[in-house]
């Protein structure tokens, strides 16, 4: 995958607006400040999968370009080769973002170049978020002065909604679709599919397809006729 070019319009669904905050305000007020450009704070996200880190990331890209700054994204783990040259030709922006950081953990070549790249933009006067899974010194990368400089940054953690809190969260969607999700739904839903809200998200778009589609109310029965045409088409059993 290439990096986004300035052009790109960040999903409307990731919004600071739509991201809900529980336990990590902070977090979100530190993005919210840098992406209006008055913190050029360099911070270093991190926080487990689930934990709604692309959410974040698409949310302060956007607000960044809505306050007029150039915003670019560039996703490391999608990167199959030559992360190294995307890493050097990433810049030019306000704000630049580097999602999975740790995938290019013990790649020498990759961390050399993001080290190049932390103090280029240092000299250029760009702000650098950068995102992975953990904080620095944990996440396997092998070089010393790269751990130091990414470790220098501003640490903010996010930690995972819990499922009191995605039900709310995945109520709260459907109900700005129009589509009512009573507690026995939930239950189904929070059963069967994986609880991470960027599963949860995508499942919500294919529901919202097919119950207008067929023009039914999104009931157990309903669902349950989904999960089997989803097996059908799997080539799993019904």
């Amino acid at each position: 995958m290439e990096q986004l070019p300035l052009g790109w319009r960040w999903p409307a669904q990731q919004r600071f607006e739509t991201f809900f905050t529980g336990v990590n305000g902070a977090a979100v007020d530190l993005l919210q400040r840098v992406a209006g450009g008055a913190d050029a704070a360099w911070i270093f996200l991190h926080g487990p999968e689930g934990s709604g880190r692309t959410h974040l990331l698409m949310a302060v890209c956007q607000a960044a370009s809505a306050a007029g700054l150039s915003a670019q994204y560039l996703p490391l783990a999608s990167l199959v080769s030559a992360q190294d040259d995307a890493i050097r030709s990433f810049g030019g922006s306000d704000l630049l973002v580097l999602d999975d950081v740790d995938a290019i953990a013990g790649i020498a070549a990759a961390e050399h170049a993001l080290f190049d790249l932390y103090n280029r933009c240092r000299a250029e006067g760009s702000t650098l978020v950068f995102v992975a899974a953990a904080p620095p010194a944990q996440i396997g990368i092998n070089l010393p002065d790269l751990v130091s400089r990414l470790s220098a940054c501003t640490q903010a953690a996010l930690r995972p909604l819990d499922d009191a809190q995605r039900r709310d969260v995945l109520r709260e969607r459907a109900e700005a679709r129009g589509i009512a999700l009573d507690e026995t739904v939930l239950d189904f839903l929070f059963t069967h599919y994986a609880r991470d809200l960027g599963s949860l998200g995508a499942l919500l778009d294919q529901v919202d397809r097919a119950s207008l589609a067929a023009q039914r109310r999104v009931t157990v029965p309903f669902l349950r006729q989904l999960l089997r045409e989803q097996k059908a088409g799997a080539g799993g059993e019904v």
